[in-house]
Order: C-alpha cells, then structure tokens, then sequence
C-alpha cells in the first residue's frame, strides 16, 4: 500500500495565561487541524516540519521535543505516517496560499484539544502537554561516523543555536569547520568533549562531559556540541539519571540506546534532561 510521508508540529507560544498552540482550518475539509504538510522527495521530516510550519500557520518556529508519529487513512483510503514535533514560535511569515489554509487561531490547550477536529490531533497536543515546560535545547553531534556536513548543518541550523562547541582537533575524525561555516558561529573548543587518554575509558570522561552539557542548557543555552562519539552513550545515560525514577518517561518513550554516527536533539527543563531524540532517524 502506498504510504505518504507528512511532517507538523505543535507549535507554542506564550498567552495571557497559559501557553496557546496553533490550530489550522481547512476549507476543503471544514477542519481544525495542527500544521502539517507532504515531504518533499528527499526531504527530512525536521526540515518538512518547520517549512510546513510556516507555510501553514505564517510562523517561524524552532523544534524542541519529538512527539509521538501519528498513522491513519486518509478520506481517499490512502495510509498517512505524520511526524510532529513540538516548536517554539521565534516569528511570523512564510504563509503560502496554496496550502489551503484560510484561517489559523492560537488556543490554550484545553480549548485547542476541544477546537481539533481529529482524535490522533487531540492526543499529540495532549502529549505535548504532558512535558515539562523546554527551556534549553543542545544537539549533540558525533565526529566519527557523523553525517555529511551539506546534509547535517541544514539540520542543525533549524535550531538557531547560538554557539557552536566541540572537542580539541585531535578528536575529530570529522572536522566541524564546514558546520560553523553554514551555521556562522565560531568553534569554541572544549576539552571536556574530547576522547579518553591513552590507557584511560570513556566512560571515565562521561561525568564531566554530562554536567558540563547540563550547564549549558541550565544557563538556556541554544547549541550545537560535537562530542567524541564514544562518550555518547554514557552521557544521555547520565542525563536520564538526573531526573528521579520515573518522571522522564513520556507516553510514546525514549530511545534507550544509541546509533552510531547519530546526532541527538537533547530538551531541558533547566538543566534536567526532558528527551532525547535522535536526529537521523534510527531508534523510536
């Protein structure tokens, strides 16, 4: 059966007095709907996302958290696999009028839940709303194994970070020079990041590597970390753990392993690991 690849968000910005999320209407379907749109051939579904975003809902809008991915028929019969994220609107433009799109209303969460027009809508503005408020978000990239600078920076500047850091020259099997040069920000090395010393393990440097990532997002830094990849694994189990037993787990999960050569999207609540994602796929 062929299936159409989508991509939206639930997309949040400040109220009165509580958070609003963004509900689009469709003429042709008399619906309320979250924004969302087909990927285009090649396209990753992040990118997708935050295009559809603001083609949709005239917002631009930085992700923070993978929601759950939504799977149904369409009217037409037709299966349709959506990959939402939840995004922080930034700014306005970016309406197109071939969207279809000829209203858009931001609504607190209880009234956005009542306003939707489809269950699976309803349920991942509710799991949204089970998370932690985000107030910090890292992308953690590895140096060996990573991808391609041409496909990754694309990715990593959907973000907005505001700095870029990474381990001594001597760790990078991958330099990041190619990565500040689309993103325009200096590399601002860290040896923290760096891997083990001869004779030494990586699981050595992983306390200091955690609480240092753990810093940054305290401080509400938006950032891109290259970090030596065998430190990968030991650091998001370490960030897990900052959070007493239980109170991480969100409704769809987290991934409790990693890919090797992925790229993380690490959200906190101040220095308190939310989620992490991987970027390129792999693991749900």
């Amino acid at each position: 059966m062929t299936t159409i690849r989508a991509a939206g968000g639930v997309v949040w910005r400040p109220g009165d007095a509580e958070i609003e999320v963004c509900l689009v209407h469709r003429p042709r379907y008399d619906d309320w709907s979250l924004p969302k749109g087909k990927l285009e051939p090649g396209e990753h579904p992040l990118s997708a996302a935050v295009r559809e975003v603001a083609e949709e809902a005239d917002t631009r809008a930085v992700p923070q958290v993978r929601l759950p991915q939504v799977r149904y028929l369409t009217r037409e019969g037709i299966r349709k696999e959506v990959d939402y994220w939840s995004m922080r609107a930034v700014g306005w433009g970016g309406f197109q009028p071939q969207t279809e799109v000829d209203a858009i209303r931001w609504l607190p969460i209880e009234a956005a839940i009542t306003l939707a027009s489809y269950v699976h809508d309803a349920r991942v503005i509710r799991d949204f709303a089970s998370l932690p408020p985000v107030t910090a978000v890292l992308a953690l990239v590895p140096y060996e194994g990573g991808e391609p600078g041409e496909r990754l920076a694309p990715l990593l500047a959907l973000l907005r970070p505001r700095r870029l850091l990474a381990a001594p020259a001597r760790d990078r099997g991958q330099p990041p020079a190619p990565l500040a040069e689309l993103l325009q920000l200096p590399i601002e090395v860290e040896a923290v990041f760096a891997g083990p010393e001869p004779g030494r393990t990586a699981q050595e440097r992983v306390p200091a590597a955690a609480a240092r990532l753990a810093a940054l997002a305290g401080f509400g830094a938006a950032a891109v970390v290259c970090i030596q990849e065998s430190l990968i694994p030991g650091v998001l189990a370490a960030l897990r753990r900052s959070w007493p037993i239980g109170s991480t787990d969100r409704p769809w999960g987290s991934p409790s392993t990693t890919t090797v050569g992925n790229c993380w999207l690490l959200a906190f609540n101040a220095d308190r690991l939310v989620a992490a994602d991987p970027l390129l796929g792999g693991d749900r």
